[in-house]
Parts: structure tokens; sequence; C-alpha cells
């Protein structure tokens, strides 16, 4: 273990509000007032803290006194995996491409998506605001009528998946994130919210780590 960088010994203390506390290189958040959650963001949701408009958010899925925000976004007719909290270094590790935290991606086609198709999306298709690629796209299930793939992105960028399967020929019926870097979305219900174990935010900055 380390603190500033510095290896710890044996009755050396940190300062939960303002020391750097690493094991195996990975950020220990030891911040009382820090807080993480998994929301299973519902279709028909804007992810952002309010709307002028009135339409739902995702902040209306939180119940906590602490002022916390999503991290990164997800398309309003997007479901699954969004992270709520007020860690603003995890927030930036989590939404900067540099750092490389891979998103996974489910999407229910209703036509067949064929190998060339993944192919090209791992190539890089040109969008109207430059190009971008899958770091993988893979066949989960597939008929004569429609398709059930699994893309990973590390760029978040504003509806880059749809418009890189419309690029390629395809709309999804439906598009579910399943994983942000190693924390899975699992059986949390839509419109759930649960709070992340130490643990899990410990392996969040091990992907994070540059």
């Amino acid at each position: 273990m380390r603190v500033n960088g510095r290896t710890a010994r044996l009755g050396d203390r940190a300062d939960p509000t303002k020391d750097l506390v690493e094991v195996d290189d990975s950020k220990v958040p030891v911040d009382e007032a820090l807080v993480y959650y998994l929301l299973n963001k519902p279709l028909a949701t804007l992810t952002t803290a309010s709307d002028p408009q009135g339409r739902p958010t995702v902040m209306d899925f939180v119940d906590t006194p602490a002022r916390v925000w999503p991290v990164g976004r997800l398309d309003y007719d997007t479901e699954g995996a969004l992270i709520i909290t007020n860690d603003g270094d995890l927030t930036q590790r989590l939404t900067h491409p540099r750092f490389g935290v891979p998103k996974t991606y489910v999407a229910y086609i209703n036509s067949r998506v064929s190998r060339r198709d993944l192919a090209v999306l791992q190539r890089g298709v040109e969008l109207e605001d430059g190009l971008a690629k899958a770091t993988s796209a893979r066949l989960l299930e597939s008929t004569s009528a429609a398709t059930l793939i699994e893309l990973e992105l590390v760029e978040g960028r504003n509806r880059q998946v749809r418009r890189m399967l419309e690029a390629v020929g395809h709309s999804p019926a439906r598009l579910v994130r399943v994983a942000i870097g190693p924390l899975m979305l699992g059986h949390l219900k839509p419109a759930t919210l649960r709070r992340l174990a130490p643990a899990e935010v410990q392996t969040l900055y091990r992907a994070a780590r540059t």
C-alpha cells in the first residue's frame, strides 16, 4: 500500500479528504463523503440532473442526501448500466477515452447482421463527427429475421452505437449497456439503484489506470 506515492509503514495515517491511498497501483477511495451507485437506466429517461420540459431523468431514481451526478451519458432510448457518484476523479477516468475503459452494449436488431458488418464496425465507420470503431464486435444469436450482437467501445459520443449500426445498414430495436469496464449490470432490474461495494469501486479505478 502507498500513501501519496510513498510506501506505507505500520502506524502511518492518511487524511481521507486529501491523501491518495493506493493498493496494487490502484486508487482506494477512503473519503466517506464519496458515494457510488449503479443504476439500470430505463427507457425514455434523460441522463441529466434536471429537464426544463419536465421529462423523466435518471435522478428521479436516486434518493441520497449527497449531491451526485450521472457518469457520462446514456441516450434517451438506450437502457442499462449507469454509474451515479460524487467522485469527480472517477468520473473523469471513466468518461475520457484516453483511460480506455470499455463500455459493453448488447443490441437487438430486427435484421440479419453479417460477420462482414461486425468486421466493418471494428475497422471503423465514418460518422459526421469522425471515425468511430468498436474495440470488439461479437455475434451472440442470429436468425434469418433477427440478430443479437455485443459491441464494446471506449468512446461515448452522442448516440454513437446507434449511428455506427445505422452506418452498416442496421437500426437496433433495443440497445442495452450491460457493463462499464469490469462492472456488470447483472440482474439489476430497470429503474433500480444499488450501492457499489468498495471492492467494485476499486476495480473501476484499476480498470481506469493509465
